[in-house]
């Protein structure tokens, strides 16, 4: 099977012999196009180091907290079973394709890179699911049931969203592995997960504990702006 015309065309500008490949997640019934793992054990030149920092394609990885969100869907389908499902920062798409695969009504898979919407786009293709694409959260109508986040809060900036979700959608589900002072008061913890980055990037341990929060909308949420603080 050939991976996706543009999709590798990005990729291979970016990482000369980098390949998409078809690859099986584990523990789930999922596969996704993603860098071959061979390709990423050598060297990177100082120029393909670069580009690596300022253009990296989030779309070709599999990220321990999106694997462990499909799996938790997988195990938990009445998260989404006939609901209206919202992707944030979706990337390979994996949580939104678990959605759909648990019975989800409708999945949105939302993300600002153009690349990303095209890789959840041949995901679901792979996975035989049908998504709806979005690059402008804040311009979606408040018409979820639940919205769905995994490893966005790598950035710190981004902490801010935690309030925005509620303002798109009656629940939130946030899985992470990079906050250890996660403290929110509309947000508790369920669960916490194991899993890794595919490929494996040789991450510190600790980024394969992913934490599992969820918030309800409630009247506090009513008077949070609708615009990106």
């Amino acid at each position: 099977m050939s991976p996706p015309l543009a999709l590798q065309q990005s990729l291979s500008e970016l990482l000369g012999d980098a390949r998409l490949v078809v690859t099986d997640l584990p523990d789930t019934s999922l596969k996704l196009w993603l860098i071959d793992a061979q390709n990423m054990n050598r060297a990177f030149t100082p120029d393909e180091t670069r580009r690596i920092l300022y253009e990296p394609p989030y779309w070709a990885f599999c990220w321990a907290s999106g694997l462990a969100l499909a799996r938790y869907l997988a195990d938990q389908p009445h998260w989404v079973k006939g609901k209206r499902v919202l992707d944030f920062g979706a990337g390979s798409g994996v949580a939104a394709i678990a959605a759909a695969k648990a019975g989800a009504l409708e999945v949105l898979a939302c993300d600002l890179d153009p690349l990303a919407l095209a890789a959840c786009q041949a995901n679901a293709a792979l996975n035989q699911v049908q998504l709806s694409y979005s690059s402008d959260f804040f311009g979606e109508a408040d018409r979820f049931d639940l919205i769905l986040v995994a490893d966005v809060l790598y950035d710190r900036e981004n902490l801010p969203l935690l309030d925005q979700f509620l303002t798109r959608g009656q629940q939130t589900l946030v899985a992470d592995s990079r906050v250890r002072d996660f403290r929110h008061p509309l947000y508790r913890q369920l669960e916490s997960l194991k899993a890794l980055t595919l490929p494996d990037l040789a991450e510190p341990h600790e980024f394969r504990d992913v934490s599992l929060y969820h918030a309800q909308r409630c009247q506090a949420t009513f008077s949070v702006p609708a615009q990106p603080l």
